[in-house]
């Protein structure tokens, strides 16, 4: 694993886009009007991970979706903004709610309409496969791409650097 950026102690929150970050990006529509995407379990046991570690989550998106309000549902999201046109102003709300300050606060983004909270952010991430705009802008660029674990890889970077990682990991030791 590469090595991490400091300030990841500060963090209380991660914040995510959906499509593109949570997803490939890809939104399949069917000739009903259905909607399908696809959501990588890995990046699903590390949000819980970080959930149970006292973490706070956002989903925060453009678009309206059943497959996201079900997914936030069964990770158990702290908060999930839908047809947030205006990221930062749903950025800006969910940080009022739970009283954190913009260093408190992780913004994993792919794409140009994720720029406006990421740079209010104490910590913007951009995945693997986000814009040249969004990486320039991000502290961190991850490994994977997103959909593929890079929610997952970023959560692993702030847990272990906040000493809470290897704590987790004991829950699935076995005894022989």
């Amino acid at each position: 694993m590469a090595r991490a950026p400091r300030g990841l102690h500060r963090i209380r929150m991660v914040m995510m886009d959906v499509d593109g970050v949570l997803t490939d990006g890809r939104i399949v529509l069917d000739a009903r009007g259905g909607e399908s995407k696809s959501f990588f379990s890995q990046d699903g046991v590390a949000l819980r991970l970080w959930s149970d570690a006292g973490g706070l989550t956002a989903f925060v998106t453009g678009r309206a979706s059943r497959a996201v309000e079900r997914r936030a549902r069964e990770l158990e999201i702290t908060e999930l903004s839908m047809n947030a046109a205006r990221k930062l102003e749903a950025y800006e709300r969910i940080c009022r709610r739970h009283r954190l300050a913009d260093e408190e606060v992780c913004f994993i983004g792919d794409d140009l309409v994720d720029l406006p909270p990421m740079r209010r952010a104490g910590f913007p991430v951009a995945v693997r496969n986000a814009v040249a705009e969004v990486k320039r802008a991000a502290r961190y660029v991850t490994r994977l791409r997103g959909g593929e674990g890079a929610v997952r890889e970023t959560l692993r970077h702030i847990l272990v650097a906040q000493g809470r990682w290897a704590p987790l990991l004991r829950r699935f030791e076995t005894v022989s």
